[in-house]
């Protein structure tokens, strides 16, 4: 039996290694990571390749890693959250879906996970997104006027918001949502507490050359600059047309003249990102869409069903747990590819974000290592 994790480890912190220890305390489980490849759902790429994030989890709680297809890494909430749990509910062994939040009063979760089924918080959420709100504050403001604030309250803060779309898409299905409260720092923090830090701050220390060793099992040796990055995004950007920014996910209501007009005028990512930006256009929906670009991720591979289950590591209690698996289980990119299909529809792209990521290191790094990394098996 096991729990499920949907997870970045951008990087793997002693935050993580928490929440591992303490879903594992609670349920007596093995664990599944469903981990983000080479790019965030921030919109980045990872601070460090995924092949080292896998290792370094597998080292520290987790069982089995499964890459998370870069299609979905870098969508919204919504779809990110989809994609994961049905990975998740693709092991017949996982019984339990674990994740970390501001909030573990499950009952004020699961209101707020089904509040869109109350049609009065629909026309309140509808309003709001005529108005120019954006879509998780359009939908706090709908639940609190609706359904009062203590659960309105859990729509306030980013985990809890990925929590509720877990919740939501666990719905049917015998897998239980298991919340665990965050310890020591909140998200995107950049004050540290005790052994805890937060991802964000945690990459800034490591790109800043500040130790960082007390909030990491293990420190990367290798790291990406997100700037090194910079020029391939531009010229990607300036070589679209309208018609191409149309087909990227969540672009709409005319935001490709947006995007083409902020192009046109500014050299560098952020001045684009600052010029686009709006209540309802937020930094992060505007980043994502650039990575989507960048990698040719439209809309409608956003909704290419996912069929198989790639294996990133795994130890002498996870390799029991893949022929659990319904989905095609991928342990060799090479053979997968040669299916076509679907499959190989999201593969390339797996590979292709790696290959890009690999441009982001301070020395770039050959490409293909997605064909030339071998499964990492901890005995």
């Amino acid at each position: 039996m096991a729990t499920a994790v949907i997870c970045e480890y951008n990087p793997f912190h002693n935050g993580h290694k928490y929440l591992l220890e303490t879903a594992k305390k609670q349920t007596g489980e093995s664990v599944i990571a469903i981990m983000s490849g080479s790019f965030a759902q921030r919109g980045e790429v990872c601070v460090t390749d995924k092949f080292f994030r896998a290792k370094t989890a597998l080292e520290n709680g987790a069982d089995l890693v499964v890459e998370l297809p870069a299609v979905y890494a870098v969508s919204n909430a919504q779809r990110f959250a989809a994609c994961g749990v049905h990975i998740a509910k693709s092991f017949s062994c996982v019984n339990h879906l674990a994740f970390g939040c501001e909030s573990d009063n499950i009952n004020n979760l699961c209101k707020a996970a089904h509040s869109t089924e109350n049609e009065s918080v629909l026309n309140v959420l509808r309003e709001e997104m005529k108005g120019g709100n954006y879509y998780p504050r359009a939908l706090e403001i709908a639940v609190r006027s609706i359904l009062g604030d203590d659960i309105a309250d859990v729509l306030t803060f980013p985990n809890n918001i990925l929590a509720v779309e877990y919740i939501r898409n666990l719905a049917g299905s015998s897998v239980m949502p298991l919340p665990i409260k965050r310890t020591g720092v909140s998200h995107d923090s950049e004050l540290s507490s005790g052994n805890y830090a937060s991802a964000s701050q945690i990459r800034k220390m490591l790109r800043d050359n500040v130790p960082a060793d007390l909030y990491l099992p293990e420190i990367p040796k290798k790291i990406t600059y997100p700037e090194n990055l910079e020029r391939i995004v531009l010229y990607k950007l300036r070589s679209m047309s309208a018609d191409d920014y149309k087909k990227l996910p969540d672009v709409n209501e005319g935001l490709e003249n947006r995007i083409m007009d902020a192009v046109r005028r500014y050299n560098s990512v952020k001045e684009i990102l600052d010029s686009v930006k709006t209540k309802r256009y937020t930094h992060s929906r505007i980043r994502r869409i650039i990575v989507c670009a960048l990698l040719g991720i439209t809309e409608q591979l956003q909704n290419t069903p996912v069929e198989y289950a790639r294996i990133l590591g795994f130890n002498s209690e996870g390799s029991s747990l893949l022929k659990t698996c319904r989905l095609e289980v991928v342990t060799s990119v090479s053979d997968a590819l040669k299916k076509g299909g679907n499959i190989a529809k999201l593969l390339e792209k797996d590979i292709l974000s790696t290959d890009i990521a690999a441009l982001a290191y301070k020395y770039p790094k050959i490409p293909k290592s997605d064909f030339n990394f071998g499964i990492i098996k901890i005995v």
